[in-house]
């Protein structure tokens, strides 16, 4: 079977999935993404996987290492997980990335690490990423990824992105080196160094630049556009966005929840000026609290509430953002987010479909 990513040129639809930062909340797109791409494989088969569909993933902070997770080939050339194995992953190795003190000093040592600089070391998390992706490089995966960043010395955001390689070799990095730095989130993981081709990058987190990396996708392949690049044409795109949640201290917290909102704001007044509000999802929870809301608390009890969270989230009723209140509203018929994932799967399928009948490369090797 053929599993390559046709372009666009063949098909009807731009399609992009973009996953926001929020640290051991990947959990919660864990199981969104799982949902997806289940429905694909009842509808094409137990092998396809989403990088199959999607002709960019953007992925900020821990949406960056999901991105990774999804579009690093294995050593038979296809995705390195299955988004199933998402949820598991975290599970496992969430209390090493965040070992949670614990007795009756827990809260002071706690804030004394705050105090001393990154509350972790990150070396597990490190090892564990390099480990995953050895010498992948960002030209490898097996679809287009975005993944934004920040440089400190530099003071503008950085974004590795597969569309930019011909003109920036730089970027070119070891995708290990990417999730590393995209994960490098302040006063939790030290900023990350390294050099490629020559260049040099210091980095922090992608959320310091995009936590909702929806925005920096879309720019991507309206590039291609301007570029005239006969791939892309210039009609109609299909964003899916799955959420893990907000953004890092008390301070940038707001600051990450507001500039995830004004993207998805922006998106919405764009979606529907175009009269394509169906062709936009975006799957997302404020109201998580306490732990939940928590990048790092990775005991067994609350990854297991956030496991929960994110089946909840499947239940709840399709929601859109009033472009004048500004308030999200549920969308009338528009079912559960459970649903609009059903409906999403079939236009990906349906868009693979026609994209493989039309390409030249499938026409001349048979391929089904």
């Amino acid at each position: 079977m053929d599993n390559s990513i046709h372009p666009p040129v063949y098909g009807n639809l731009i399609t992009v999935l973009s996953i926001d930062g929020g640290g051991i909340r990947g959990i919660i797109p864990g199981v969104i993404l799982a949902t997806l791409e289940s429905q694909l494989q009842k509808l094409d088969g137990d092998d396809v996987r989403l990088a199959d569909y999607f002709d960019v993933i953007a992925g900020t902070s821990t949406g960056g290492l999901i991105t990774a997770m999804l579009a690093a080939p294995n050593e038979d050339g296809r995705p390195l997980f299955a988004a199933k194995d998402i949820v598991p992953f975290y599970l496992k190795n969430g209390p090493q990335i965040f070992p949670q003190p614990s007795g009756i000093l827990a809260w002071p040592v706690r804030i004394s690490k705050v105090l001393r600089g990154p509350r972790y070391n990150g070396k597990y998390l490190y090892k564990l990423i390099r480990d995953l992706l050895g010498n992948t490089k960002l030209h490898q995966t097996l679809t287009r990824v975005a993944i934004p960043t920040f440089d400190i010395k530099k003071l503008e955001p950085t974004i590795f992105s597969s569309y930019q390689i011909p003109i920036n070799p730089g970027i070119d990095a070891l995708l290990s080196d990417i999730t590393i730095s995209t994960s490098a989130a302040p006063t939790y993981f030290p900023s990350y160094y390294f050099k490629n081709n020559g260049e040099e990058f210091n980095l922090i987190d992608g959320g310091i630049a995009a936590n909702n990396p929806t925005l920096v996708a879309i720019r991507e392949v309206t590039k291609q556009l301007i570029k005239q690049n006969p791939d892309f044409f210039p009609d109609g795109s299909l964003g899916l966005h799955a959420i893990s949640g907000d953004l890092i201290s008390p301070i940038l917290d707001f600051y990450g929840t507001a500039s995830k909102d004004m993207v998805d704001y922006h998106n919405s007044v764009v979606f529907q000026a175009l009269h394509s509000e169906d062709k936009y999802l975006r799957i997302d929870d404020d109201t998580l609290t306490g732990d939940m809301a928590s990048i790092d608390t990775s005991t067994k009890e609350n990854m297991e509430n956030l496991v929960k969270k994110g089946e909840k989230l499947l239940d709840k009723t399709v929601s859109r953002i009033n472009l004048d209140s500004g308030l999200y509203e549920p969308v009338e018929n528009g079912g559960s987010n459970a649903e609009a994932l059903q409906r999403f799967a079939k236009l990906l399928s349906d868009e693979r479909k026609l994209r493989r009948s039309n390409s030249p490369s499938s026409q001349a090797n048979g391929s089904s």
